[in-house]
């Protein structure tokens, strides 16, 4: 099931709300949340329902026991190191396994079978999460969770459960016990689903018809139409994933919940380090706090740390040589930043690095849509002019021209918009009714042509399912 589908909009969730606004207490709203996370969950895949059990389970006995042996180095040591191979062991056999295998059997002498697994949806972000809480539980920043039905819901969870952001335990602890839901912020996390979902069928979905038509055909393309393509997917893909995670923030506030924001606007940054700092926010902060400072041979080494960070980022993204590559690409920026210095960077002329910091990033979502590295090549070709390619084409032009509106409208809502008038409208605390009044007319308008747009609708998902 997914957030973008008329099931999920119109039965799924009032229903959901329904049984949990009428439960009397926490503990029965914990029992309906969960219940209905498992549904959520099993909806697509059932037969994977189970592996998100045995880890909850095994998760859940490993933070037992890190929490017995607290002033016991050795066996606290042990269980973690047991919980890393664990997760990070199903990570790797679901989702890397093939990719292993099949590069492995290029070595001379070497013939490994290949597996075919099925990725289990969301196992990226469950794992990230399960890692974060023992990681923290050893670390002695959270504390021991002995309720097993509370553990269960954090991981099931199902707003933040197939697509992140990857909400820590420690920012959640105390609400899975007590929390309470006010009009106000139910109000606003009504007003965050929609506008997340506004931002996924209105804009993404429409934008993805334009990179498909250029980046999936046979077109040769200028270098005019590479650049194009490029920006409109980097748009689609900034829509899709940010529209995922303010309609999981939003379903989170009309819980009760307060999950940590995963982005903030990242085309207006200056720098790399800055866009990082904007994209994909609960990720960037997890390598941050879990890898940077991993010993490597039994010393911390910056630069070591940072291309372990940047390696892992890429492939975390997905089991192909691109993402690696990408990942890799964006760390050299933040390398090469982090040795000029804040000073340095801050003395580039402000126009410079948005300039700069543009171009990096078009030409990463570049490396990222590219999963063949030969079709690869060929677009670094289109995009650099390599190929003979004219400046610009025909069918770029006229793409530009029959999707102008929608363009205009994607660029304008990579700013903050919304944030904007918000602050304006409470500056002036007499026109309350007035705000209110329009938020209304606008989330009915919003929600309203999205429902529309989804009613053909056969095939909505998630670009970030597939991660």
């Amino acid at each position: 099931m997914v957030f973008s589908s008329l099931i999920f909009l119109y039965l799924f969730l009032p229903v959901c709300l329904l049984c949990y606004g009428l439960s009397p207490s926490v503990t029965v709203k914990n029992i309906v949340l969960t219940v209905f996370s498992l549904i959520f969950y099993a909806w697509g895949e059932p037969v994977y329902i189970l592996l998100l059990l045995t880890s909850v389970l095994v998760n859940y006995l490993l933070g037992l026991g890190i929490g017995k042996a607290r002033g016991k180095p050795a066996a606290g040591k042990f269980l973690l190191a047991l919980g890393l191979i664990f997760n990070i062991g199903l990570l790797l056999t679901f989702k890397y396994s093939t990719f292993l295998a099949e590069n492995l059997n290029r070595i001379p002498g070497v013939s490994l079978p290949v597996p075919h697994l099925t990725l289990p949806i969301g196992i990226s972000f469950y794992t990230f999460q399960i890692l974060s809480y023992i990681i923290d539980l050893y670390w002695e920043k959270v504390d021991v969770q002995r309720n097993p039905m509370h553990f269960l819901l954090y991981i099931s969870m199902f707003p933040q459960l197939i697509a992140g952001p990857i909400v820590r335990y420690s920012t959640i602890e105390h609400e899975i016990r007590t929390r309470k839901v006010t009009l106000t912020e139910f109000s606003d996390g009504l007003t965050r689903l929609i506008l997340g979902l506004a931002k996924k069928v209105i804009l993404a979905n429409h934008l993805s018809v334009i990179v498909d038509a250029l980046f999936g055909g046979s077109l040769q393309l200028s270098v005019a139409g590479a650049w194009y393509a490029t920006a409109v997917y980097a748009m689609q893909i900034y829509f899709d994933f940010s529209g995922y995670s303010d309609m999981a923030i939003g379903m989170g506030l009309m819980l009760g919940f307060h999950f940590d924001e995963n982005f903030r606007h990242p085309f207006l940054c200056r720098d790399i380090s800055e866009f990082w700092q904007r994209w994909h926010i609960s990720l960037g902060t997890f390598f941050r706090d879990y890898l940077l400072y991993v010993p490597i041979f039994g010393k911390r080494r910056k630069y070591g740390g940072l291309l372990l960070v940047w390696f892992c980022t890429g492939f975390w993204h997905g089991a192909s040589w691109n993402y690696i590559i990408w990942g890799l690409y964006f760390g050299l920026f933040v390398l090469i930043e982090q040795l000029l210095g804040k000073k340095r960077m801050k003395a580039i002329p402000l126009v410079i690095r948005h300039i700069y910091s543009k171009i990096v990033i078009l030409v990463g979502f570049g490396i990222f849509y590219f999963e063949d590295l030969s079709k690869l090549r060929h677009y670094f070709g289109d995009l650099f002019g390599l190929h003979g390619n004219a400046l610009l084409d025909e069918v770029t032009r006229l793409s530009v021209q029959n999707n102008l509106f929608l363009l205009i409208a994607a660029v304008i809502c990579c700013f903050p918009l919304y944030e904007g008038l918000r602050k304006l409208a409470l500056r002036n605390v007499g026109a309350g009714w007035i705000v209110e009044g329009v938020q209304i007319v606008c989330n009915t308008a919003l929600l309203v042509t999205s429902s529309i747009f989804l009613v053909d609708a056969t095939n909505n998902p998630f670009l970030y399912f597939r991660f």
